[in-house]
């Protein structure tokens, strides 16, 4: 059963910028659309959700190519913005491992340009708001959406993936902040490993699970690559395996899993915030393996290419 209610899904839209090779004085680049909530839609779309996408796209004709994909992955873009800043560039660099690093290219950028105002297009009855990524901690945007998550956190779910680049925000403190104030505003809280390690070096994830749990948060999950995923409620905490695949590269994986999350809650009936207080850990732990065997199919493939429904055979 898909949600019956959109689920908004806020932040940033941009273009990755892979290498594809080289000539005798330049490289052959390959732009592909993305940027983690908007790959975090295009998610619930593919996986039988209704996806709202709130961000501003560009004008320019890297912003039409953009609006063109949003538009064919059939998001809805009622709360779109369009504006004359230029189009954020991302260029992704894969390790050996298929492990990403980026390089943003995006000060001043189209997708920093949400306002307050443009909060009046969005839905008045929505499932779930995502939230994520640098878009929480840089401006105009970061205050527009902390607006939002103000406005809503009492009768909507409210997820959070901090999804950490340094590259965009160097300042460990501003990323520590902002989780701190959204952990009492949160019912789902998930990120990486990485995160988690660049976060809170020498810190206990067990501890810091339970303080989040205590200020609020219904739901903590922690992935980690290959080794699969944790998962914490009031009720106890699960691990998950994540399927053994041949991995092309990680591009995306998180971005599928919180996706795929919000749509296994949905299909669970518990993508409310007193359903999701309520989960059980037989629940947790089939919400979290249907998560996990999603992100591992979009590891198989090059960049952000997340699954349909209908590769995820096995019901919830």
């Amino acid at each position: 059963m898909s949600p019956s209610l959109p689920i908004v899904i806020c932040g940033e839209s941009l273009l990755d910028v892979f290498q594809n090779g080289a000539t005798p004085n330049g490289l052959h680049l390959d732009a592909v659309v993305g940027g983690s909530p908007l790959n975090v839609a295009a998610g619930v779309q593919r996986m039988g959700g209704r996806a709202v996408f709130f961000g501003a796209v560009s004008r320019d004709f890297l912003g039409d190519r953009i609006l063109a994909s949003i538009e064919q992955e059939g998001l809805s873009t009622e709360a779109l913005v369009r504006c004359d800043a230029p189009t954020t560039l991302s260029l992704v660099g894969v390790d050996a491992a298929g492990v990403p690093s980026y390089r943003f290219y995006g000060h001043g950028g189209a997708d920093r340009q949400l306002l307050p105002e443009h909060l009046a297009a969005l839905p008045a009855q929505v499932a779930a708001i995502h939230f994520g990524s640098y878009g929480c901690v840089v401006e105009p945007i970061g205050s527009t959406l902390r607006t939002l998550v103000e406005a809503r956190h009492r009768d909507t779910v409210i997820s959070f993936d901090p999804n950490v680049r340094l590259n965009v925000e160097p300042a460990l403190a501003v990323w520590r902040d902002h989780i701190e104030w959204m952990a009492s505003r949160t019912h789902l809280l998930k990120l990486s490993d990485e995160d988690f390690e660049r976060l809170y070096p020498g810190e206990d994830i067990e501890v810091l699970a339970a303080r989040w749990l205590g200020a609020g948060v219904a739901l903590v999950m922690m992935t980690r690559g290959g080794e699969g995923a944790f998962a914490w409620t009031k009720a106890g905490r699960v691990q998950v395996a994540a399927p053994k695949v041949t991995v092309q590269d990680t591009v995306g994986a998180g971005d599928t899993f919180q996706a795929a999350t919000l749509i296994a809650l949905a299909e669970i009936g518990r993508l409310s915030p007193e359903a999701l207080a309520d989960i059980s850990l037989d629940e947790m732990s089939r919400v979290a393996d249907f998560a996990a065997r999603a992100a591992a199919i979009t590891c198989t493939r090059r960049g952000p290419d997340l699954p349909r429904r209908a590769e995820l055979r096995d019901q919830v």
